[in-house]
């Protein structure tokens, strides 16, 4: 345990020292010179040590006090700039935004550097959870739905409407509707049970195929698990075009043929009783931005 005088009498030493004032000392620290001349007093009665020479309208540090003085001085200069940026990195802004841990993984994450080379001041959290987060609560600031709503209490902006399709790795040479009979369908569980979600027993309604098993195959409960096993080539899934995108574009996932299966719409959500500070909307217009260079 560490045996220190009293900090009251350490921080008017330092002050009167860097002065050679008690007046000047006293004005700084905000009390009278009496007072600063007490805390040194007790301060060199702890340690049995005179820390000033005591002359007439003057103060002159003895050999122990101008040792005594570079190291308080250092140390209270060091808490300044700690605590200092303490404080500055509480009052920089922060966002919270929320969405799956699909759309997380697949779609925000690859994108974030870019956000953050263009808004360094801002420290956006990224929130993955399949329950929705309450925005009243304050646990987030902006959420990605994706659903067919509505929103009660929410500022809800539509962002683009998802699609999905068959997709496969090229290794699997899948190109025409008739190799789904020997292929190994994957399947990913939605947590929202709902007769319009995207289920190959769906789109081999629509595509007017008979004679598959749409139960049969490999199943996930999480979306990015069963992107990375089509990237393997373990099968031929339905997928969002949006969250596969960055692997269509380069060529290790491919869409053989359809038909396409509309989605649900992707809204960015916000709680309307909550200020729209210039960090959220900032935030705002990046995702819009996305949005709208991937439409082109």
């Amino acid at each position: 345990m560490r045996r220190l005088p009293p900090l009251t009498g350490l921080r008017a030493f330092e002050a009167a020292a860097r002065h050679l004032s008690f007046k000047r000392a006293a004005h700084e620290l905000h009390v009278t010179p009496t007072a600063i001349s007490h805390q040194v007093r007790h301060l060199e009665e702890a340690i049995s040590v005179s820390l000033f020479e005591r002359r007439t309208r003057q103060v002159v540090l003895t050999a122990e006090g101008q040792v005594l003085l570079p190291v308080l001085r250092d140390g209270f200069d060091s808490f300044a700039r700690v605590i200092d940026g303490l404080s500055r990195r509480q009052r920089r802004a922060a966002v919270t935004l929320s969405a799956t841990p699909a759309f997380t993984a697949k779609w925000l994450v690859p994108r974030i550097a870019a956000f953050r080379k263009a808004r360094p001041d801002i420290d956006l959290t990224l929130l993955a959870s399949l329950e929705v987060v309450g925005l009243g609560s304050g646990a987030a600031d902006l959420a990605l739905r994706y659903g067919p709503g509505p929103y009660p209490d929410l500022v809800a902006e539509p962002l683009t409407v998802d699609r999905f399709a068959p997709v496969a790795s090229p290794r699997l040479g899948v190109k025409k509707t008739s190799d789904l009979r020997s292929a190994t369908l994957l399947h990913f569980d939605w947590y929202r049970r709902d007769p319009r979600n995207p289920t190959w027993r769906r789109w081999l309604k629509i595509a007017g195929i008979d004679g598959i098993d749409a139960r049969a195959g490999l199943r996930f409960s999480d979306e990015t698990h069963a992107i990375q096993a089509t990237v393997a080539g373990a099968g031929i899934a339905l997928h969002s075009l949006l969250l596969v995108s960055d692997e269509l574009a380069q060529g290790t996932l491919v869409v053989p043929f359809g038909p396409e299966l509309e989605g649900f719409s992707l809204h960015l959500v916000r709680d309307r009783s909550r200020p729209l500070t210039e960090p959220i909307e900032a935030v705002q217009a990046w995702l819009r931005a996305q949005f709208t260079a991937a439409s082109k």
